[in-house]
């Protein structure tokens, strides 16, 4: 998995009135959750980080092990969620999620079709039902994408989530959910309806 180096410094002050003046001065309010204590609830802290170095984690189809640097303390955590604003889009507030070697994780990991599908080269489409599989694993197990073989994928035929398997990842997405699957065309239709004729003409003679 992919690192980067986001740094950061804790809030003194909350609310929304301070979260606004902060945004205005390019810093986005983060939180950071870390292991669960005894009473059932995180360890959680505030601080902020500027979004010209959230940028780059934010708008992106990879993932990250994202290394915080807060008050020049490290920590390594994943992104959780993001909030953003319901008109504009802009970022409103970003959760991240402390990690460790050992314990594991859910994470969305973006699925990567390998080959050329069989429907394909027949004249059919491929239609990509889904971006990313939820896996649970230590992070060190995840890999950077799900590599999916499609070239035995036939025309009517799709991928489930319930097919797939990859060493050491538990996948979370339901087992009903379609991967991939290839549709007819017209195109497809035509050059079937073709070899069905020329096939009869060569029985014929």
């Amino acid at each position: 998995m992919k690192q980067i180096l986001i740094s950061g410094k804790k809030r003194e002050n909350t609310g929304k009135k301070a979260s606004k003046e902060l945004r205005k001065e390019g810093l986005i309010p983060c939180n950071l959750y870390g292991e669960v204590k005894a009473d059932g609830k995180p360890v959680a802290f505030s601080f902020v980080a500027p979004m010209s170095e959230l940028r780059k984690l934010i708008y992106t189809p990879h993932i990250y092990l994202v290394e915080l640097n807060i008050d020049g303390v490290n920590h390594a955590a994943i992104m959780k969620e993001i909030q953003f604003h319901p008109t504009t889009d802009a970022v409103l507030h970003i959760d991240f999620y402390e990690v460790n070697e050992s314990k594991p994780i859910v994470m969305g990991v973006p699925v990567k079709h390998i080959g050329l599908a069989q429907g394909v080269r027949d004249g059919g489409r491929m239609n990509k039902s889904i971006r990313k599989i939820n896996v649970r694993a230590p992070y060190a197990q995840i890999p950077e994408t799900l590599d999916i073989d499609v070239t035995k994928l036939r025309i009517g035929k799709s991928i489930k989530v319930g097919d797939l398997s990859f060493e050491g990842l538990e996948l979370i997405t339901s087992k009903d959910v379609v991967v991939c699957s290839i549709k007819n065309t017209r195109n497809a239709v035509a050059s079937k309806e073709s070899e069905e004729e020329g096939s009869e003409e060569s029985a014929a003679e």
